[in-house]
């Protein structure tokens, strides 16, 4: 029973379509039983409430989705569909994203999804219900990720309300949600977020001992190096002073390398076993957190909730880790952050710039193409981005360069980061196919896959008693906690001169500055914040400035931080501490950890690969 809760064992109670005495019925498009070639994506939970449904196909329709839905009576209904047009920041006329609402396979209403800047209530016409058990579906009609999110039924001639705090108190009225979430379980330690430091950490502190709860808001676990984003790890393990650190990291890392490459290359499936492997870890995958208790300065729970099923939980635990990215649960519970760049003054950063400011690196939508046996088509895309000979990206695929959303904020503008992301792909890919002079060497070539799921670099961090600046690692200062060693170059992206150049102030390109180091051991006191008691952090969102997260941010340092966080979440534990705690009573213990590592298995080291071969000598 202990695994009850991991991925794809959770029971999934029924929340398909909500009868309601009033005559009406709320469909979330996520819990859709059979959601044929739609995806569920949760990346945007936080702005807009819920999670939807997205028709990518790029450029090809996908299949229906469909679910059974019990009506409360036969009768005429008034529809409403929560959807928008997703390129209406960059086009003024009809969106490219249109589906229609099929009932019991019949075509029903308008064409849907092709108006409205922002996520609104369609109305989508009327029907008439005559049987009570109603088959409803999803019809994409081009494949370019028309979006739904949720489907209301009414007698009445009211739409739900467009607010979103509204809409969460009538969401949840509708579905029938408990005001109190259900206990999760009993747990030590509780990780938020699945990525390479978040399994790791988890991995480390199941290995020492303690209950993990490990909650992931996708079924599969390595956040950007998985097959959902395809970023390949970078930077290095096994390094002084604690070589021993990165055991985990190696057993979890993918053999091969590279960015935007077949979806194998990622070895999701490795990240998962490895994790169902330890007793100790409770997976909820496809849980995304949304809320936090605190009791003065101490976080007492997170609430998370399903992505499909709308199911939520409660997450109660003495000691909790942030490895979100995003650092939503210190967001959340009221820490300390910073976002954005310091300007020079803050530091004396000499790569900041003169002056503060809020820019942050990008967000990447990866994607590449085949080559076929074959022509195939391409259907026109010119949605407010034009392609021409000059400005055209004559390429077969996109990796990190293809990057995005640098001077909007990565959190509340994420979807329109992301969105601009597929659009650039779709634009450029239908010039080259369509239009340009070199359109016969396309003519046999196909997209074959483009991320959904951005690859997010920077947004915001959780500061800690130690706040890692640019000098500290180039003049090499050495402090008493040196914990998890940073090997990569100080790494910042700029946008791509030649490209602002063709598109000012909506760029998609960038390039990389890099400014060499000596691996670089990090202070312990920056996986902890600094006015949250029992928190702590691993990945991007560690107590950094924005010039020093250039060489933190890859994932093999990410994922050593996971793996000390884990080891002095255990320290915690067992002396009934808080992570300052640890620094301040038990730091020569969590050296020993350090020292010794938590390895469990005999495994080749297999990551060679994107090591950084910009390293210079030690100060």
């Amino acid at each position: 029973m202990r695994k009850v809760f991991a991925i794809f064992t959770f029971v999934l109670f029924s929340l398909l379509g909500i009868c309601q005495p009033s005559g009406s019925v709320f469909l979330e498009a996520e819990s859709f039983g059979n959601k044929g070639g739609w995806v569920v994506d949760q990346q945007f939970m936080d702005l807009m409430g819920s999670s939807y449904l997205l028709a990518h196909g790029m450029g090809i329709p996908v299949a229906d989705a469909e679910t059974m839905v019990e009506f409360p009576s036969s009768g005429e209904y008034n529809v409403f569909v929560r959807t928008f047009n997703w390129t209406a920041p960059w086009y003024k006329g009809e969106g490219p994203g249109k589906f229609r609402l099929s009932v019991n396979g019949v075509k029903t209403g308008p064409v849907l999804g092709a108006a409205d800047a922002q996520w609104f209530w369609q109305n989508a016409g009327k029907v008439k219900i005559s049987d009570k058990k109603v088959r409803v579906g999803l019809h994409d009609l081009t494949g370019f990720n028309g979006r739904v999110d949720a489907i209301y039924f009414t007698m009445g001639t009211t739409a739900p309300p467009p607010e979103p705090e509204a809409l969460e108190k009538f969401r949840k009225q509708m579905l029938k949600i408990p005001e109190t979430p259900a206990n999760a379980g009993s747990f030590d330690l509780v990780v938020v977020g699945g990525g390479v430091a978040g399994t790791a950490a988890a991995i480390a502190a199941a290995r020492l001992g303690i209950k993990v709860a490990l909650i992931q808001d996708r079924p599969v676990l390595g956040g950007n190096n998985s097959s959902e984003v395809r970023v390949h790890l970078g930077g290095r393990i096994h390094v002084d002073p604690f070589p021993a650190l990165g055991a985990v990291v190696n057993e979890i890392g993918p053999t091969r390398g590279g960015n935007a490459q077949p979806a194998d290359y990622y070895e999701d499936e490795k990240k998962m076993e490895m994790v169902l492997a330890e007793e100790n870890i409770t997976l909820f995958a496809n849980f995304r957190a949304y809320a936090v208790k605190t009791s003065g300065s101490r976080i007492t729970e997170v609430h998370a909730r399903h992505i499909e099923t709308a199911e939520e939980l409660a997450f109660k635990a003495p000691l909790f880790a942030d490895c979100t990215g995003d650092g939503t649960i210190g967001f959340l519970a009221g820490a300390d952050f910073a976002m954005g760049r310091e300007g020079i003054d803050e530091f004396g950063e000499p790569t900041a710039p003169e002056k503060a400011d809020k820019m942050t690196m990008g967000s990447s939508v990866q994607w590449y193409s085949i080559e076929e046996n074959q022509a195939s088509s391409f259907p026109e895309f010119k949605y407010g981005v034009d392609f021409n000979e000059v400005n055209a990206q004559k390429v077969t695929m996109g990796e990190w360069t293809w990057e995005t959303g640098m001077f909007l904020d990565q959190i509340y503008d994420f979807e329109r980061i992301r969105d601009y992301g597929l659009l650039v792909v779709y634009s450029n890919w239908s010039f080259l196919k369509n239009h340009s002079s070199v359109k016969e060497n396309y003519k046999n070539r196909r997209l074959e896959w483009v991320a959904y799921v951005a690859g997010k670099r920077e947004s915001r961090r959780l500061l800690g008693d130690h706040i890692l600046t640019e000098m500290d690692i180039t003049n090499f200062v050495i402090y008493p906690d040196a914990s998890a060693p940073t090997t990569w170059s100080i790494d910042l992206h700029y946008p791509d001169p030649k490209n602002t150049e063709h598109f000012p102030g909506n760029e998609f390109k960038s390039i990389a500055v890099h400014k060499n180091i000596h691996p670089y051991p990090i202070p312990y006191r920056c996986f902890y914040s600094r006015n949250i008691d029992n928190l702590f952090m691993a990945g991007r969102n560690i107590s950094v400035t924005h010039v020093a997260l250039g060489t933190v941010r890859v994932m093999r340092t990410t994922g050593i931080m996971g793996e000390v966080v884990g080891m002095a979440a255990s320290l915690a534990a067992k002396h009934s501490t808080t992570p300052r705690g640890v620094y301040q009573n038990h730091l020569e213990e969590l050296k020993t950890l350090m020292n010794k590592g938590v390895g469990k298995y005999d495994a080749e080291d297999i990551q060679n690969y994107n090591l950084g071969g910009t390293l210079g000598p030690r100060k």
